[in-house]
């Protein structure tokens, strides 16, 4: 009898555009050193010493925009980071206190930084769900957060694996005709088991005839399950404009809950394809209750126990810590400290569909772990032009040497594939990935900075501390529809790398 030999499907061509200018840098840099050495030659005409005190200033100037550390961000982009944070400490924001005491004022507990003029909405979808729907007036977006209960790669055929992934990428790729959206997010979390919702089952389902044995097994079962288990919940937010087309006013709350509450049906509907199991809207107390325990794991327990008890939940102004408290490389907020890295670089070749696994994987060194893919994807015009320009750009780069490198025939090659894929109606996605590690105590931030370390290389990306901006990051890898480039303050150059 004849078997198929099915060989393991690859992944890959994850491409970061190349620039137009010489050598990796930007063009306007570009510009600048070939107006630069003009000067210089010209300069020779009426005093060495004249050139050579240009070129001298030439090279000092050039010298921030081309020197670049290991992850690829120049002297420049690093100083602009310090600056920022220097402005952040000496006005204080860096520090946050709310409740009684707060100025946030009416004794609330507000989000704080980017997420503290937000609102929560409630309204229901075309299936009459009821679904949160998150306004941040700053740019004018509105976020829905589709709950998930993925259904695992564990004992499951590697046919549908594949099945799975191609769905997925599928309905990303959809995601570039969705009328007004913006970003996409894909939030995994994991943390320990309380051992509350056993707690709650096991009471629903006990009689008061229950044989003494069976109550004794599910004492038992009751003491030894929640240790060393851990709970993963897997959130999907999607961000829309309220603008309906750039440069046209805003639509209100009202007509964005309508608009959107249309959509989701269809959107949840492609998910359920995709492996990610049951995907419904999140309500505004699911919604508010997750972002208080991110920010406090403590109250877990106490959240569940109210849940169950049928509890009106938390409000939206009930959802931020108490206080808070950013420094240069982690974030204190209430009494927990988190870490959060950033991807500096994709995975480079091949990749087989559990390259992630260990990431979003339960780890014992890390109380809360929380991993979220940022998705912007692009427009069908938008995409045409970026991959072209990216061709254009990789084939310039690859004609400045006389003696061809491997590596840019390489980025050719990736380039032309990327165009004749785009041509065929794929759809082109920006994407990043954060990592926030959250630990009870300062001295447990050493070994969850070590656990992420052995567990970037496993996943073959690259990865650093956000360091500067461990609040905003932080705030960015939970599910409330931020957008990073749109709130930093910062130039161009450095938002690319952000």
């Amino acid at each position: 009898m004849a078997t198929d030999q099915l060989t393991p499907r690859t992944y890959g061509n994850f491409r970061k555009p190349r620039t137009s200018g010489l050598r990796g840098l930007p063009l306007g840099a570009t510009l600048l050193l070939f107006a630069g050495l003009i000067a210089v030659v010209l300069a020779t005409l009426i005093s060495i010493w004249a050139a050579l005190t240009l070129a001298v200033a030439l090279a000092v100037v050039m010298a921030p925009l081309a020197v670049r550390d290991r992850h690829g961000r120049t002297l420049m982009q690093r100083g602009a980071v310090r600056l920022a944070w220097w402005r952040t400490t000496s006005s204080g924001s860096h520090l946050y206190r709310s409740g009684p005491l707060g100025r946030s004022g009416y004794g609330t507990c507000q989000l704080p930084g980017l997420a503290a003029e937000s609102s929560l909405t409630e309204a229901r979808d075309g299936y009459g769900r009821p679904f949160a729907m998150i306004t941040i007036p700053a740019t004018g977006h509105h976020t829905a957060v589709i709950s998930c209960d993925a259904d695992g790669a564990a004992l499951v055929d590697e046919r549908q694996i594949d099945t799975w992934v191609a769905h997925w990428g599928q309905w990303l790729s959809a995601l570039s005709a969705e009328p007004g959206l913006v970003a996409a997010s894909v939030s995994v979390e994991t943390a320990p088991d309380s051992g509350v919702r056993l707690q709650q089952e096991i009471d629903a389902n006990t009689v008061a005839a229950a044989p003494a044995l069976a109550r004794s097994m599910m004492g038992e079962v009751l003491t030894a399950y929640p240790a060393g288990s851990a709970q993963i919940a897997t959130r999907i937010a999607l961000t829309y404009s309220g603008a309906a087309r750039p440069g046209s006013p805003r639509r209100s709350v009202e007509d964005m809950a309508v608009h959107i509450g249309t959509r989701l049906p269809g959107l949840t509907a492609g998910l359920s394809i995709t492996g990610a199991g049951t995907a419904v809207p999140m309500t505004a107390t699911d919604l508010a209750e997750a972002v208080r325990v991110a920010y406090d794991p403590t109250v877990a327990p106490l959240v569940e126990e109210a849940r169950a008890a049928g509890g009106t939940g938390l409000t939206w102004d009930q959802a931020g810590p108490m206080a808070a408290q950013e420094a240069w490389d982690h974030y204190r907020h209430d009494g927990a400290f988190s870490v959060t890295w950033a991807m500096t670089e994709a995975p480079q070749g091949e990749v087989f569909s559990n390259v992630l696994t260990g990431l979003v994987q339960p780890n014992r060194d890390i109380a809360r772990k929380r991993v979220t893919l940022l998705y912007r994807p692009h427009t069908r015009a938008e995409s045409a032009h970026v991959v072209q320009q990216d061709y254009k750009n990789a084939l310039f780069n690859a004609q400045q040497s006389q003696i061809g490198q491997a590596r840019d025939d390489a980025e050719v090659t990736a380039a032309r594939r990327t165009s004749e894929e785009q041509a065929q109606g794929h759809g082109v996605v920006r994407f990043g990935l954060l990592i926030t590690a959250t630990v009870s105590s300062a001295t447990e931030l050493p070994k969850a900075a070590a656990a992420v370390d052995n567990l970037a290389p496993a996943a073959r990306i690259a990865v650093r501390p956000v360091y500067g901006s461990q609040a905003a990051a932080f705030a960015a890898a939970l599910p409330l529809g931020l957008v990073l480039p749109l709130h930093t303050a910062l130039p161009q150059t450095v938002r690319d790398v952000m």
